[in-house]
């Protein structure tokens, strides 16, 4: 191979690069697209308001924060809760146990499922109080539980979630 073949090769892949960056460049200018001064939309960050587990139960008025809540919506959230427990009346445990009557109900009482340690040894009725903190963060709640769910962050979610929990019961306890 002589020195104008070598030539030629290298002159052909310079003008392969320049004719690729010299189309880009060509195209940009031909179809030039003005962006917005303002995005379509905005994603605003959800505001997280937590209560500390470790604090008293006295920490957050239950009746103001169940006032937030409806049933309707509470049956809407818990479809994220429905892919472990089932709320039914007379419905079978699934990766948790079955959630009818839970609220006024002591941790751990289902006998025919196999609770962790940590819950049966949690030993509490769940209350309002009891229910929220729970929700908040199941695994800092309790140490130790194996409910594997990050938790809800949102007030209006957990009254919901609560509120509807509480009407799928033969007792419903009394709301504050």
């Amino acid at each position: 191979m002589n020195g104008f073949e070598i030539n030629k090769i290298v002159a052909s892949i310079i003008l392969g690069v320049l004719l690729v960056f010299g189309v880009g460049k060509f195209t940009d200018f031909l179809f030039f697209v003005e962006k917005p001064a303002e995005p379509a939309y905005t994603v605003e960050a959800p505001v997280v308001k937590t209560v500390s587990s470790s604090g008293s139960s006295g920490a957050i008025d239950i009746a103001q924060l169940l006032s937030m809540g409806s049933i309707e919506h509470g049956q809407k959230v818990f479809k994220k809760c429905s892919a472990c427990h089932v709320v039914a009346k007379g419905g079978k445990n699934k990766i948790g146990p079955v959630l009818y009557g839970v609220m006024g109900r002591k941790s751990g009482a289902i006998s025919d499922y196999k609770y962790s340690k940590a819950l049966i040894a949690h030993a509490k009725t769940w209350s309002y109080e009891e229910m929220n903190l729970y929700l908040i963060k199941p695994q800092a709640h309790i140490k130790g539980t194996k409910m594997a769910f990050a938790g809800l962050k949102s007030e209006k979610d957990r009254a919901s979630v609560m509120l509807y929990m509480n009407s799928m019961s033969d007792k419903p306890i009394q709301n504050p």
